[in-house]
C-alpha cells in the first residue's frame, strides 16, 4: 500500500517493486488524479481518494510505504493500523524535535517502522562493503563524499517552503551512510548556505567535516548549483584504507533525473611495503545502479522482517533517529559563527 504518488515514487519505488516482483495493492494520494494516472500507469489495482479509505481497504498485512513531506508525516502515521509494518520516506521529521514526536508514535502504534535510507543499498554501495569486510582495503581511514552537480530544484515545489533544505533533504543520505560504515562521530562541523541561482531554497550548498578523532577523516561536500554542464560535475564516494580505496560514481546526480552510468573501481595497494609495482585500479562489475535499485532493499527488509525472517531492518526508525540528531547538529553548527583569525 502507498501512500503518496509523487515524483519519487513514479521514479523510483514503483519500478523497483516492479523489478523485484512486489506486488502493489493499492495507491493514495491528496491529488486523486494523480494516484488514479499512477496505478494506470504501473497497473495498481486501487486508487483511493482519501488516506481513511486507503487505510481501511488495505489487505490484511499490508506493507505500508509512506511517500510523503516530512510535515505530513504525524498525520500519516497515526492514521495506520496499530502494529503495522512501514517504510517511511526520509527525512524523519523537519528537525530533531519532530524525529522525536515520530519516534514516539511510531512505539506508542508498535509500527515496525523503517526509514527509506535507500543509499545504504545501492548496489555500488554494497559491493564496496563487501569489499571492506574482505579486507580488500585494510582498515578504512578516509570517507569523503563530494557532490558538484546542477540539481532541478523546481521539481520540488515544496522546499520553497522549507525552512532546511540541502542537508535535510539530501546530504542527509550522506551522513546515514557514513554513519553506517564509521559509527557514531563525536561531533560536527558544518557550513551551509543559500546559492544565488536558487534564491527562493534556504540552502542549496554545504560543507561538512564528521568528528572521529584521529581513526577517520569524514567529510561531505556538496554544490547543487554547478550548472555549466557535465565536463566538470562530480558525485562521487571514496573510502580510502590502508591497503587501498574504493572510488564509486553515483550517476544519478549528473544531469539529473537522466543520470549517467553508476560505477566502483578499487585499487588494493599497500603504500606502507614499498611496493616497486604502481597502483592499478581496476573497475567492479554493478548490477544495477543507485535508482532505482537501492530501493529494493529497504523495502525487502521491512518485508522480511514483517515475515518474522529477520530482526529489525538496519533503517529502522531507532538508528533513523540518530541519523536526524546528526542533521541536527549539522544546523545547529552551521548557525554558530565561525572561529576568529587572530590578529598579528
Amino acid at each position: 500500500m502507498i501512500i503518496g504518488a509523487g515524483g519519487i515514487v513514479r521514479d523510483a519505488h514503483l519500478p523497483a517493486y516492479r523489478l523485484a516482483g512486489f506486488p502493489v495493492a493499492a495507491v493514495h494520494d491528496l491529488d486523486f488524479d494523480r494516484a488514479r494516472a499512477l496505478a494506470a500507469d504501473f497497473g495498481i489495482p486501487k486508487a483511493h481518494p482519501t488516506l481513511a479509505e486507503a487505510v481501511h481497504e488495505a489487505p490484511a498485512g499490508a506493507v505500508y510505504d509512506v511517500a510523503v513531506p516530512a510535515s505530513a508525516l504525524p498525520h500519516v502515521l497515526a492514521a495506520l493500523p496499530d502494529g503495522a509494518p512501514v517504510l517511511i520516506q526520509k527525512p524523519f521529521g523537519e528537525n530533531l524535535a519532530q524525529a522525536r514526536e515520530l519516534l514516539a508514535l511510531c512505539r506508542r502504534k508498535r509500527l515496525r517502522a523503517a526509514v527509506n535510507f535507500q543509499l545504504r543499498y545501492a548496489p555500488a554501495v554494497l559491493a564496496a562493503r563487501e569489499l571492506i569486510a574482505s579486507g580488500a582495503i585494510g582498515e578504512v581511514h578516509d570517507i569523503e563524499v563530494r557532490v558538484t552537480v546542477h540539481m532541478p530544484w523546481h521539481l520540488w515545489t515544496f522546499l520553497e517552503k522549507s525552512p532546511r533544505v540541502e542537508i535535510l533533504y539530501h546530504s542527509v543520505h550522506y551522513l546515514d551512510l557514513i554513519r553506517s560504515f564509521a559509527g557514531e562521530p563525536e561531533g560536527i562541523y558544518a557550513k551551509t548556505l543559500r546559492s544565488p541561482l536558487a534564491p527562493r531554497l534556504h540552502s542549496t550548498r554545504t560543507a561538512m567535516i564528521l568528528d572521529y578523532g584521529e581513526r577517520i577523516r569524514a567529510t561531505v561536500t556538496a554544490n547543487h548549483g554547478h550548472d555549466f554542464g557535465l565536463r566538470h560535475q562530480e558525485s562521487y564516494i571514496k573510502w580510502e584504507g590502508t591497503r587501498g580505496v574504493i572510488k564509486t560514481q553515483l550517476g544519478l546526480l549528473m544531469d539529473y533525473p537522466r543520470g549517467v552510468r553508476d560505477y566502483l573501481e578499487v585499487c588494493s595497494y599497500d603504500p606502507a611495503a614499498h611496493s616497486a609495482t604502481p597502483p592499478v585500479w581496476r573497475e567492479e562489475p554493478l548490477g544495477g545502479s543507485w535508482f532505482p535499485h537501492a530501493f529494493i532493499g529497504t523495502m525487502a527488509e521491512v518485508m522480511r522482517h514483517a515475515n518474522g525472517e529477520t530482526g529489525e531492518p538496519p533503517t529502522r526508525a531507532e538508528d533513523a533517529a540518530r541519523t536526524m540528531a546528526l542533521v541536527e547538529a549539522a544546523y545547529a553548527s552551521s548557525a554558530q559563527a565561525a572561529t576568529p583569525i587572530p590578529s598579528l
